[in-house]
């Protein structure tokens, strides 16, 4: 066998079990490729070591007969996860050194059904940022070009790491994290399938915060099937985190009938955004046909505080990043800055925080400070609140009226180049968000699917969003939406 790398989780899962290939196999593959792709920086922690000793495990596992799905498969793991002896540094200076003596929970379900780390994945820092530009290690690079174009295109961020190695075929899924679409969106960018699930349905302990109401962890894959079989292993009812939702973890991969009829999807007018891309309309024009030619009823509804979601966002995300970001502060662990003589504690906070975190972090840092002061807390953060009440309620109303699933865009454009937003006011940055942060406020599950191609062959999605605690359903809609577009295409190797 040959390209092992190339395999998907199920087409691997089922070679594994037959025997015909062993996971010390796929993870040397893997390793291969990871070691051949360094123009790519979406690796910035290698674990060969640990891969082999995790290979040689699931193998005597799938030997004695009693492996689960994910027993085997060689998987990439973003920095923002805890991973107990290896760097954990949520791609920021601040955090230099830092190696827990801890496993998140995410990681830990994926390690005790056999999964096998590769190493960690680059992001942006903290997650802040849609680009994978503000990552300490540097940019991570997309795999795909704009036809004969050479210029550097971003994987879309801040899953930026996870995005272009799945998509490069570095590993065969990776994890991501999603605050306001950062699995969707580099998902769409790189032409794979990522998931955000219901919020509460993976644990957050031991993921590095960001805003703690607005973080999941999903998978980040190949294909549909891939993220069923990978998200039934993250997920499940964690004491550790309070937040954590205490319901059973369906068999998600069961429930890919790719059967919709009867199924109603939503097409908010809302998403009509003034100065879309016609190939963005047309795509998702496309999408509502082919799930309508599957069997579905589309509907045109209203989601009316669709236009608030983006300044709510951009108030709450930060006012929780500023209070999780505290506690970053030189004393008992990461960087610390080297004092003059006669400096004391607040000139250790500051000269720490200042080497220590990029300008978008402080950016964002700063915002949630003010927002949350004494004076505008009422103005802003509170309004926000009421406002993100609201979207929930629009969401609740439309799935209440016999709404299955919504379609919309998953981005606004295909992925552009590296450094051409860089003078950008940083508003323009976060308008890449505008397709996704409604899921995030609202806490449901969304999905990003690969459906097409734009006029210089970069990969375009769309998003279905479903019903809380109905991921099952949302991917098996979002099966038949993969299988209606057929999208095959994979980057041209350049690295």
């Amino acid at each position: 066998m040959t390209d092992l790398n190339r395999m998907t989780i199920a087409e691997a899962r089922d070679a594994l079990r037959k025997g015909d290939v062993t996971s010390l196999e796929l993870t040397e593959a893997c390793l291969a490729a990871v070691d051949g792709a360094g123009a790519l920086n979406a690796f910035v922690h290698h674990t060969p070591e640990v891969a082999r000793a995790q290979a040689a495990a699931a193998d005597a596992r799938i030997a004695k007969g009693d492996a689960p799905a994910m027993c085997g498969i060689p998987l990439g793991i973003k920095d923002l996860f805890c991973t107990k002896g290896v760097p954990s540094q949520a791609a920021s200076r601040i955090l230099q050194g830092f190696k827990p003596e801890y496993e998140s929970t995410v990681t830990q379900n994926l390690f005790d059904a056999g999964a096998v780390m590769l190493g960690k994945l680059n992001m942006d820092e903290f997650a802040m940022g849609s680009s994978n530009e503000t990552s300490c290690y540097g940019n991570a690079v997309n795999p795909w070009r704009r036809g004969n174009d050479e210029t550097a295109l971003t994987p879309g961020g801040s899953s930026g790491g996870s995005a272009s190695a799945v998509a490069a075929d570095l590993c065969l899924g990776a994890t991501g994290t999603d605050t306001g679409g950062s699995i969707r969106q580099p998902a769409a960018f790189t032409g794979i399938t990522g998931i955000k699930p219901t919020y509460g349905r993976c644990s957050r302990w031991g993921i590095v915060a960001f805003a703690s109401s607005l973080d999941q962890a999903g998978p980040m894959t190949k294909t549909v099937r891939d993220s069923a079989i990978m998200l039934g292993a993250m997920c499940g009812h964690d004491p550790k985190d309070s937040t954590s939702a205490d319901l059973p973890v369906p068999d998600f991969e069961a429930l890919l009938t790719g059967d919709i009829r009867g199924k109603v999807i939503g097409i908010p007018r809302e998403y009509r955004m003034e100065g879309m891309p016609a190939e963005i309309e047309k795509l998702w024009s496309d999408g509502a046909d082919m799930l309508r030619a599957a069997g579905a009823e589309i509907r045109d509804i209203s989601l009316p505080h669709t236009k608030y979601a983006l300044p709510a966002y951009y108030v709450i995300a930060p006012a929780e990043a500023s209070s999780n970001l505290a506690r970053y502060d030189g004393v008992r662990y990461g960087h610390r800055a080297k004092l003059a003589q006669g400096d004391g504690i607040t000139e250790m906070y500051e000269k720490t925080r200042a080497e220590g975190f990029g300008h978008e972090v402080q950016r964002r840092v700063m915002v949630g400070t003010y927002v949350l002061s004494a004076g505008f807390y009422d103005a802003y953060y509170n309004r926000a609140r009421r406002v993100r009440a609201l979207i929930k309620r629009d969401f609740d109303e439309a799935f209440a009226a016999g709404v299955d699933a919504i379609l919309t865009p998953a981005t606004p454009s295909a992925a552009f180049g590296l450094g051409e937003m860089t003078d950008a006011d940083p508003v323009q940055m976060y308008l890449n968000d505008v397709f996704t942060v409604t899921v995030n406020l609202a806490g449901l599950p969304g999905v990003t699917v690969p459906t097409g191609l734009d006029g210089k062959g970069l990969p375009l999605g769309l998003q279905l969003i479903g019903r809380p605690w109905e991921e099952g359903d949302l991917l098996n809609t979002a099966y038949a939406l993969e299988q209606a577009a057929g999208f095959v295409a994979k980057p041209a190797k350049w690295w």
